[in-house]
């Protein structure tokens, strides 16, 4: 049995390398004569046969598959005139040359403010065979702005697994792809993460260009701790979900970073003051650009002032860590409630205060304040807010 590496031009023009018995067949598949086919040619055909060359086994067909698809395009291009003496020549000038197989470029993208890109990221950028964008739009203004021609591609949430092969079969024939989001670094908060992860699975050189990133921006402009912190990225959209998730941080000490949309920015800030109480705060807005607003407040003062005015833009919410746990002293004192309870605003929001300190989260503070004085626990939730 023959076995055959060939090389097939796309109707965009773009290359690509295989291995088949029959090469006759195998172009038919390309081209949806008969089943099969390749993911990358589909959708890019017809396809036209401009090389093959045949091996002995197929374990030496595979290796020249992979040695083929290493080089660079016009040396792909001279095969076709070349012939397999040609393809001999241009893979041992290629070993020689210490040529890599193809590289995926993940570039941090300004944030805001364009100047904000690195020379390095430019560079990749001109130099990359493919640009993968989150939002074509967005980057096709950046690219533009900075005069660099390049091939785009979208590469998002919503086609992340489908167009995450044909970036894998781009890289395994040798071709450079730089990945870009929307904005800041790919592969924190978005779906860079997966292809990111399945490049480095299948040995694939990985290259990552640092720039800016609105969480550490928000974080050192918040005014809080900033020596230990933890990024929690975009908490779940249904309310039970982003209310436990919530919980699980209520000891937490690090100084939290949370991203959030307006529409959704209200009723985090009410879970927020809900499950970790009335901590320091920063609400981050319009990074880097002219209107840029960092507003640093008590969660409750945060949560009235979006209540009055309607959020816009994307936000970066930065929340005080926790207090240590308290001692065992301390628990036992603050369990147990004053002889006449304080109904007083200042003194619900004493009680309240003193049991999160003992450890109890908000809701269970609010529950057990409303049990010692019988009052509902709205009323107390009010209380904590006037004192505030």
């Amino acid at each position: 049995m023959p076995h055959w590496v060939y090389i097939v031009r796309c109707r965009d023009g773009t290359l690509y390398t295989g291995y088949a018995t029959d090469v006759e067949r195998r172009v038919r598949e390309h081209n949806g004569e008969a089943s099969g086919g390749a993911r990358y040619t589909r959708g890019r055909g017809p396809v036209a046969l401009i090389y093959r060359e045949e091996c002995v086994t197929m374990g030496d067909a595979l290796r020249r598959e992979r040695a083929i698809k290493r080089l660079p395009r016009a040396a792909k291009e001279n095969l076709a005139t070349a012939g397999a003496a040609g393809a001999d020549q241009a893979v041992a000038q290629q070993a020689q040359a210490g040529s890599e197989p193809g590289r995926l470029v993940v570039c941090a993208t300004p944030i805001g403010n364009l100047g904000d890109i690195t020379l390095r990221v430019l560079e990749a950028l001109r130099q990359s065979d493919l640009v993968a964008a989150e939002d074509t739009r967005r980057t096709r203004k950046l690219l533009t702005h900075y005069e660099i021609s390049a091939h785009l591609t979208s590469y998002h949430q919503h086609n992340r697994r489908s167009k995450g092969t044909v970036l894998l079969d781009e890289l395994r024939q040798g071709k450079t792809v730089a990945l870009v989001s929307d904005a800041g670094l790919p592969g924190v908060s978005d779906p860079g993460e997966d292809i990111i992860a399945a490049a480095l699975n299948e040995g694939i050189r990985v290259e990552v260009l640092p720039g800016p990133s609105a969480a550490l921006t928000a974080l050192v402009g918040s005014g809080l701790p900033t020596s230990r912190f933890a990024f929690e990225g975009f908490l779940p959209r249904a309310g039970t979900e982003r209310r436990r998730r919530l919980s699980e941080l209520a000891g937490e000490r690090r100084t939290l970073i949370f991203y959030e949309a307006p529409h959704r920015l209200q009723e985090t800030l009410r879970d927020l003051l809900e499950a970790l109480g009335d901590r320091r705060a920063a609400a981050a807005r319009e990074l880097t650009k002219r209107f840029e607003e960092v507003r640093r407040a008590p969660l409750s003062e945060l949560l009235r002032h979006y209540e009055e005015q309607e959020p816009r833009g994307e936000f970066t919410l930065v929340v005080e860590g926790g207090d240590p746990p308290a001692t065992a002293a301390e628990s036992d004192a603050a369990a147990l409630p004053a002889s006449a309870p304080d109904v007083s605003p200042r003194g619900l929001a004493e009680r309240v205060q003193a049991l999160e300190s003992a450890g109890k989260g908000r809701k269970e503070a609010l529950k057990q304040v409303a049990q010692e004085t019988g009052l509902s626990r709205r009323e107390v939730y009010q209380a904590l807010l006037e004192k505030s």
